[in-house]
């Protein structure tokens, strides 16, 4: 949807496709000039309070789908919102293309800005048609340009056999559709998407998301999703960027923030950890699991050992450290360990594959996986 458009009258489309209908080809998506969309040291706050966001500055790139994650209350809908208009930054600059849309000096209109908005709750005209919810920012185009207009944006989502049906006939995954549908029918040049798949059905979340994602690749648009699913983020985004209470901890790849975090903040949001505090010698942590490299650590000094519950070899006969077994959960293809080690106050968790173990087994041995070890500097309040 873009915003501050009205709606323009037409005529009712036909009746809804029925089921043994034959489902026709998606059209591919009208191809639209993707823009760079820049936040230059954004700072927000509701006062009185703590500030919302802190001197942000990242950029989506022209054709990007960039995500913007983190858990709630750091700032991702809001620095959205500054983006589409809805709500104004106390400092910094919003640049479109390099043209500043929002400033100190400059604020341009939400329906100047060519910026598109998908609601967390899609935010669908329960009294207007599948077809007059996706034209009602088409308000530049006559009628029936409008209406061939929205019929493509339909036929992109596989939506325009219900052109003349009502929201409340859909399901949640098709009115997230339609939303995107409305979103994309102006073809902006930035398309902005509040947690689009919190109100789906876990089973619909796939799917939907596969097809969100090829519909966002073939329209090209600049793309900024918001979500708390650091799954999510990795399935959908070209980058992610991670906030926290308001700053912008680490942008970067899927496999960057995964394999190079920068802190144990980074690294939690991204796995299941254990952690364990150990002593450098020679380049290596001495933990309660073992010895693990720990380069670029001086002797002597104390640091944090994070091992991802993937990060164990497990073994009934031998091992360099000894653990009991105190529950075990069949998970699938997976099998999750509680285990009790020596030296270690709370239980080291474990992600095993089925069949490692015998059944009845009590008492196993550990070995660390390097690869799963993420080595960073302790900080004071954790000593």
């Amino acid at each position: 949807m873009v915003l501050g458009a009205s709606h323009a009258d037409a005529d009712r489309p036909a009746s809804p496709m029925s089921a043994a209908d034959e489902k026709p080809a998606r059209v591919t998506a009208g191809v639209t000039f993707a823009a760079r969309l820049a936040f230059e040291n954004i700072s927000h706050r509701f006062a009185p309070g703590e500030p919302t966001l802190d001197d942000v500055s990242l950029a989506a790139e022209p054709g990007e789908v960039l995500c913007l994650l983190g858990p709630s209350g750091s700032g991702k809908t809001t620095l959205l919102r500054i983006a589409a208009g809805i709500e104004t930054q106390n400092s910094g600059r919003i640049l479109l293309n390099e043209r500043e849309i929002s400033g100190p000096d400059v604020y341009v209109p939400p329906e100047e800005r060519s910026i598109g908005l998908v609601f967390q709750d899609f935010a669908l005209f329960p009294h207007l048609t599948i077809l007059d919810n996706v034209r009602f920012g088409l308000t530049a185009l006559s009628n029936e340009e409008a209406r061939r207009e929205a019929m493509i944006a339909l036929s992109r989502v596989g939506l325009e056999g219900y052109a003349a049906a009502y929201p409340h006939v859909l399901s949640g995954g098709e009115q997230q559709r339609v939303a995107l549908a409305r979103a994309l029918a102006p073809r902006p040049a930035v398309l902005l998407m509040d947690e689009p798949f919190s109100g789906l059905d876990s089973r619909l979340k796939d799917s939907v998301r596969a097809e969100t994602l090829a519909i966002l690749r073939q329209s090209r648009a600049t793309a900024i999703v918001v979500t708390h699913d650091a799954e999510e983020a990795m399935r959908m985004g070209d980058r992610i960027a991670l906030l926290r209470e308001g700053r912008l901890v680490q942008i970067g790849t899927a496999e960057e923030l995964y394999l190079r975090p920068v802190d144990l903040f980074v690294a939690g949001f991204f796995s299941e950890l254990n952690i364990f505090e150990g002593r450098v010698k020679a380049g290596v942590a001495d933990t309660p699991v073992g010895p693990v490299p720990a380069a670029g650590f001086e002797d002597g000094q104390w640091v944090t050992v994070a091992v991802r519950l993937s990060g164990f070899e497990v073994n009934a006969t031998a091992g360099v450290v000894q653990a009991r077994v105190v529950s075990r959960r069949f998970l699938g293809v997976v099998e999750l360990l509680e285990l009790a080690v020596p030296g270690v106050e709370e239980h080291v968790r474990a992600r095993v594959r089925c069949g490692m173990l015998p059944p009845s087994i009590r008492d196993i041995f550990l070995d660390v996986r390097p690869a799963d070890v993420l080595v960073f500097e302790r900080r004071r309040e954790s000593a």
